[in-house]
């Protein structure tokens, strides 16, 4: 017996077409958005470097297992978290918290537009964004 997987319509939960390619799109605007207003801020670009891929440690999760992985990837790479630092740090003057901020979202972004979405416990870690 041959099995055959259609391709055309993705996986289950995996966003295809034209959303796809909006999520991605929207991703490229947050990196942009986010690069150019941390420039502005006045902080190093060594920091920013350094800390772009900070958010990943969320990665570490999946030694714990598959849903303490999904849940930890997925709270470090939605806007909510540093939507939060960016709210606190503007109100209490932390340049410092704003810059972490924006740091934050240009990595969602970047991930965003390479096509790494959020994670589900219970499948692969492709993320949503996967094709």
């Amino acid at each position: 017996m041959v099995t055959t997987v259609d391709t055309t319509k993705g996986s289950p939960g995996v966003v295809t077409g034209l959303p796809r390619l909006l999520l991605r799109s929207e991703g490229a605007a947050l990196l942009a958005i986010a690069a150019v207003l941390y420039g502005r801020q006045g902080q190093s670009w060594w920091l920013f470097l350094a800390l772009l891929a900070a958010p990943d440690l969320g990665l570490l999760g999946y030694l714990v297992g598959a849903r303490a992985g999904a849940v930890a990837y997925d709270l470090t790479h939605t806007c909510l978290p540093p939507a939060v630092l960016v709210l606190g740090g503007g109100l209490g003057g932390s340049s410092l918290a704003v810059s972490a901020a924006l740091i934050w979202f240009a990595h969602i972004g970047m991930d965003r537009a390479l096509g790494l979405g959020l994670r589900y416990p219970d499948r692969p870690p492709e993320g949503h964004l996967h094709a």
